[in-house]
């Protein structure tokens, strides 16, 4: 109590004669109120931590537009993986190794991997939302999702009705996330934002979505229209818990375009540092908010040529994935470096751990990752 005193004497007087530094009494900031939990679909853990493959990037055919091939190397190319890694992800290594957890570097056996056993998207997506490694959740065209997931649970406590929303590029987030029951906005693909009385921005966003062009079919859109209505949503509405899932790390990769791929990879770390920017701007989030990062499969690399695809059928490496999370109260670790063993089904619990919430559904949930508290 001496001491609480002290520091508010003190701090009074540094503000009398026009002082200003960090020593001002803690208040409520600090802790966490809010979640903004992020994918980017298939994205490798390779190029998180070790940068751009060389040997992929020397392949011909994965270097498919003029002057692929020389603008790879010297966008992404330096000798030390830190340096590789950091022209790819400059927020990731100079903002959440600096401030929070980074999870899934294999070179030093840290290890985080799918539970289901599939390798795919609707089946790690439902990993992640549920904790349930459902082995009936076995196609990506499989129906609306039976089983409540974390958003829709956290949505129905007190203090987060209507204080949630979900956008994703993948049409099936719909599904996934059982649009008709869950009860919070789910936006994905080409349906539009903002519901029935948009505002003039999410407007002109749902026109040029409409008008824009459809890379990768009526199934997904680019991820620019997913960014910008997430963060009009996250301006206006000022949900606690915000989803936003990010595609083009997964359809580049599967087309077998390298640059591309890398180009959307660094593109998704300059959006998250937009975020995070604008939520240590704003009082409703500054110190109060979370962001978590993570992907839903991983991707081939013992056979280079298999970097384009994932699945248990064939592509044997492509369980592994890789996490990082940054807020208050969360240890700044950089990046994790010691042995361990992590499970995408264990974020479900975690989201809602860092929410002082415990998310219970009629089937088994992965328990929290406790390391990232201690």
């Amino acid at each position: 109590m001496k001491k609480k005193l002290w520091m508010i004497v003190f701090a009074g007087w540094l503000a009398f004669y026009g002082c200003t530094g960090s020593l001002a009494p803690e208040s409520e900031e600090g802790k966490i109120e809010n979640v903004i939990l992020i994918t980017t679909d298939g994205l490798r853990w390779q190029e998180v931590f070790k940068g751009m493959d060389s040997v992929i990037a020397s392949k011909g055919k994965f270097n498919q537009g003029r002057g692929d091939s020389a603008r790879i190397f010297e966008n992404y190319w330096a000798e030390s993986e830190t340096e590789r890694r950091k022209k790819i992800f400059p927020f990731f290594w100079d903002s959440i190794a600096a401030r929070g957890q980074l999870y899934g570097n294999r070179g030093y056996d840290n290890k985080v991997d799918v539970a289901n056993p599939y390798w795919f998207s609707y089946p790690g997506y439902n990993e992640i939302f549920t904790g349930y490694p459902d082995t009936a959740i076995n196609s990506n065209g499989y129906m609306a999702n039976p089983h409540v997931t974390v958003l829709e649970y956290i949505n129905q406590q007190e203090g987060f009705r209507g204080k949630v929303a979900a956008f994703g590029a993948w049409g099936a987030f719909d599904r996934i996330l059982n649009k008709e029951r869950c009860g919070f906005p789910v936006v994905a693909a080409f349906s539009p934002t903002g519901g029935e009385h948009p505002t003039s921005r999410e407007a002109l966003i749902n026109a040029m979505l409409k008008d824009s062009y459809r890379a990768f079919g009526n199934g997904e859109c680019l991820d620019v229209f997913t960014h910008y209505a997430a963060m009009e949503t996250l301006k206006d509405k000022k949900p606690r818990l915000l989803f936003i899932g990010y595609g083009e790390t997964d359809e580049w990769a599967h087309a077998g375009r390298y640059k591309d791929y890398l180009d959307a990879a660094r593109q998704v770390d300059n959006w998250i540092r937009e975020i995070w920017d604008y939520v240590q701007s704003e009082p409703q989030y500054r110190n109060k908010t979370a962001i978590f990062i993570t992907v839903d499969h991983g991707r081939g690399d013992i056979d280079k040529d298999q970097w384009t695809g994932h699945g248990s059928k064939g592509v044997q490496d492509s369980h592994e994935i890789w996490m990082a999370v940054m807020g208050p109260g969360i240890p700044a670790k950089g990046e994790v470096k010691t042995p361990g063993q992590l499970y995408q089904k264990q974020v479900a619990q975690t989201v809602a751990s860092l929410l002082g919430l415990h998310y219970q559904a009629e089937h088994p949930i992965g328990e929290e990752i406790k390391e990232i508290r201690n």
